[in-house]
């Protein structure tokens, strides 16, 4: 048995105070901790044979050693993992949808939105981490302030269905003058299908009907992302 197994299998209230997860957030800052020992922290207790932070690690490997990958894992995703109940999970999901959240307010500070990046920081912390396909609208007034940024349609991992009146009619009740639209392809590829080129002509061209400018599409993919706009096909 090598050293560094011994060491993990001593409860962590054993170990040196300056790698206990805890007390080294409070003596050396939160910067200073790995993401395996942030995690242990949302994890809290291990079990007889493993502390909170062999969990981790357990979790991590799971993930490709990736936070985005561990974002996209569900309750039942996490549970898989032996030794992760479904209170552990539950504290992870809450701690990684908080992220989320904070990425979202902090996009909706730009308030004014001038260019495909600003709408892609909003609604990439909603779409990202989707096992399946959203669709999301983001009204914005004449002078391009956001007014609210709504989810339209749920689908399965390969498409999902968009009802041009149920666009238009939160777009006319908000009383909106721009329509970004917005959906993800989980797959990884952004580059739109011959429906999604379809579709955003169909919508823009309804959107003159009705003095609303459709001003933008996005496909969201990862951390990757694909505007209509920016490809001069608006």
């Amino acid at each position: 048995m090598t050293e560094e197994t011994l060491f993990s299998n001593l409860p962590i209230k054993h170990w040196a105070e300056d790698d206990r997860p805890r007390e080294k957030m409070q003596l050396k800052g939160r910067t200073t901790l790995s993401d395996t020992e942030l995690i242990s922290l949302l994890i809290a207790t291990g079990n007889r044979n493993e502390s909170a932070v062999d969990l981790a690690k357990k979790l991590m490997r799971q993930s490709g050693n990736s936070l985005n990958n561990l974002a996209r894992f569900s309750l039942a995703d996490l549970q898989k993992v032996k030794g992760i109940g479904q209170a552990k999970a539950i504290s992870i999901v809450a701690a990684l949808e908080l992220g989320r959240r904070r990425k979202t307010e902090e996009a909706l500070d730009v308030r004014q939105f001038t260019n495909s990046r600003d709408c892609f920081d909003l609604l990439h912390p909603v779409l990202s981490d989707l096992m399946h396909e959203e669709f999301w609208v983001l009204l914005l007034n004449r002078n391009n302030r956001y007014i609210i940024h709504r989810r339209v349609s749920e689908g399965g991992v390969s498409g999902t269905v968009v009802d041009a009146k149920i666009i238009f009619k939160l777009a006319l009740e908000q009383l909106a003058s721009t329509v970004i639209l917005c959906h993800n392809h989980p797959s990884g590829n952004i580059t739109p299908s011959q429906a999604d080129n379809k579709l955003t002509q169909q919508l823009k061209e309804a959107g003159k009907l009705l003095d609303i400018l459709v001003a933008d599409h996005l496909i969201i993919a990862g951390n990757a992302y694909f505007s209509f706009s920016d490809e001069g096909l608006m």
